[in-house]
């Protein structure tokens, strides 16, 4: 599964944007270093009920931010994704 696609079944699953669940993970202080992957971990488990899979996905870009490695850029893998900035704004509003 790409990494955009671990974003859109967050989508799917809470109703909410990636963009709109970092801006609350933002006002919560999970974006700060010192804030563990556990820690939010745990709460998109209990507010969102999503798995460490996905949370972990959520974390990268609490932590990161949208850029990702662009070793699975345009390559036929299990992880490929089309570009090495993740769409954070919704399925519906993503550019085709």
């Amino acid at each position: 599964m790409s990494f955009q696609a671990y974003l859109d079944a967050i989508e799917d699953k809470t109703g909410l944007t990636p963009r709109r669940l970092l801006d609350i993970a933002k006002s919560r202080g999970y974006d700060s270093p010192d804030v563990k992957a556990g820690v939010i971990l745990d709460w998109l488990k209990e507010d969102y009920g999503l798995g460490r899979g996905h949370g972990m996905a959520m974390v990268h870009v609490i932590k990161e931010g949208p850029k990702i490695d662009s070793k699975h850029v345009g390559t036929t893998g299990s992880h490929r994704d089309e570009s090495d900035t993740l769409w954070l704004d919704g399925k519906a509003n993503r550019p085709h």
